[in-house]
């Protein structure tokens, strides 16, 4: 895996970590302003990291497959 993938990953999972946070901070009563930006900027940042994750896995995939392709065919000996 290379270095990419891996910060791909690290960044996917502080911005899923923070807006699962701010989500969660919902369950104590608070002014509708704070919900209202609490619940956007949440969702926003748990999607964020779900997509990263996403892209993350499937760059880590493609590299894969274009290790195996460079093997077969013979490239880098």
């Amino acid at each position: 895996m290379s270095w990419s993938v891996i910060i791909m990953y690290a960044v996917a999972a502080v911005l899923a970590l923070i807006g699962a946070g701010l989500l969660l901070a919902l369950t104590r009563p608070s002014g509708p302003a704070k919900v209202y930006v609490f619940r956007m900027v949440g969702i926003m940042l748990l999607a964020g990291g779900i997509v990263l994750a996403m892209s993350a896995t499937a760059m880590r995939e493609w590299s894969a497959e274009d290790s195996l392709t460079a093997n077969v065919q013979g490239v880098g000996r």
